[in-house]
């Protein structure tokens, strides 16, 4: 190992003070996609660390649609074993049938101590690997640090346990100097074990490149292939773990898996530390992206898990957030809606009715136009076939007529269903249309 007496903080790559780098090497590594592929959760880990503390009962709910979700695909999910609610959590997860539940724990025999108590199989172990945090925030050298590391994942393993190595700020860490040598000593402890060593790639402060030119230690594909092809770990044993800080949490991890990691790590709409984790449901979705093996997965949990978050728990997703938001699949554009009255494929990305339970929506606005409202009241009063109101309907037109009335006045919000609903009374009665020529 190469010790050192000052922090190598990679100042060529980490200015600081300047927006870093993006460096590229002149080829590119290349695809290694594992058979198998498959994804892991932080919800009450990480993500648990982003937001007012989950109850019991909300932990145990939020597992079940995990499991709902994934099905086999959402292999694991993480929480903490410190408390006594945490420990009931884990007790209470562990009586259903879902992902394998594990927990996390400081490199510390103390924290150890508590996750033994808790009966799991495996367990997370925090492995800070930059000198960011090794010498700035632990205050120790690196070999202390290694020491430290391999005296707690051996005590895992003594204890029966599997350890997970968190290699944390991975993409900012001197991978020569101390990565490799600590990994390679914490394998040869797997090795006199006869036990695997998982490591958990820590993509900590998402500096993370997805690129196959990008450089080390930011480039995700040439990383993973560090790990795979010079330190000789198995694709089964890697976990990817991004950040959204720089945008990039999601094509980040999409870039692990496809050249070498097995494992994919998010949590539920992307709660997490700072900007937060890659989105498990996004994760789902690319995983029948890339596999189209949808056996025992039900996505239509997302929008139970949205309703969840919302209603229960207080948290409202933006409207405009994927698969889940309020609006993420609703226009209020006129162009638009036209292009859905003559079909919903032209403007939708997939059936969201039948794979997300969610069918496609209009805000009635001031650029809706007759499209707009047309398809508003086509969609929510159920009208179809030769029974669906066009554009040009007098109705319709007066409708529209009393929208623009209200924007010319000042009005700058959009007609809430209650609004429209009353509109569509007085023009229709309690009987809308039956006819397409009506």
């Amino acid at each position: 190992m190469l010790d050192a007496a000052e922090p190598n903080l990679l100042r060529d790559e980490f200015p600081y003070t300047r927006i870093p780098p993006i460096r590229f090497e002149p080829t590119g590594v290349a695809q290694a996609r594992p058979a198998q592929i498959w994804i892991t959760d932080t919800t009450f880990r990480d993500g648990q660390q982003a937001r007012a503390p989950y109850t019991v009962d909300q932990i145990v709910h939020l597992y079940d649609l995990l499991a709902q979700l994934g099905g086999p695909v959402i292999r694991e999910t993480e929480l903490f074993a410190y408390t006594p609610l945490d420990r009931e959590a884990i007790a209470a997860c562990q009586q259903r049938p879902g992902p394998e539940v594990t927990t996390w724990m400081r490199a510390s025999l103390e924290d150890l101590k508590a996750v033994v108590a808790t009966g799991v199989k495996e367990t997370g172990i925090l492995v800070s690997a930059s000198d960011y945090h090794i010498f700035l925030k632990m205050h120790r050298t690196r070999r202390e640090a290694a020491d430290d590391y391999a005296r707690v994942v051996r005590a895992v393993i003594d204890a029966g346990l599997l350890p997970r190595c968190h290699l944390e700020d991975l993409t900012r860490a001197d991978l020569d100097g101390f990565v490799a040598p600590l990994v390679s000593r914490l394998q040869e402890l797997g090795r006199q074990a006869g036990v695997p060593v998982k490591f958990r790639l820590c993509d900590t402060m998402g500096f993370g490149l997805p690129w196959p030119e990008a450089s080390l230690p930011r480039g995700v594909p040439r990383l993973v292939h560090f790990f795979t092809r010079t330190l000789g770990v198995e694709p089964a044993n890697l976990e990817w773990h991004g950040h959204n800080d720089f945008h990039r949490g999601e094509v980040n991890t999409m870039a692990a898996w496809l050249y070498g990691c097995a494992a994919a790590n998010g949590s539920l709409f992307g709660f997490g530390e700072r900007t937060g984790n890659p989105p498990l449901e996004a994760l789902v979705i690319d995983y029948l992206g890339l596999t189209g093996d949808a056996t025992g997965v039900d996505t239509t949990a997302i929008t139970r898990a949205a309703a969840y978050f919302r209603d229960e728990l207080g948290t409202p997703l933006p409207a405009n957030y994927p698969f889940a938001g309020a609006g993420f699949n609703v226009t209020s554009a006129g162009i638009h809606a036209d292009g859905l009255l003559k079909n919903e494929e032209i403007y939708n990305i997939f059936d969201t009715a039948r794979i997300l339970d969610r069918p496609l929506g209009i805000t009635v606005n001031d650029r809706s136009g007759l499209a707009g409202i047309a398809y508003w009241l086509n969609t929510t009063l159920g009208l179809g076939g030769p029974a669906q109101v066009r554009k040009d309907d007098p109705r319709v037109v007066a409708i529209h007529r009393e929208v623009e009335r209200q924007y010319a006045a000042g009005r700058s919000t959009g007609f809430s269903p209650d609004e429209m609903a009353a509109l569509a009374r007085l023009h229709f009665g309690n009987a809308p249309a039956t006819s397409a020529r009506s």
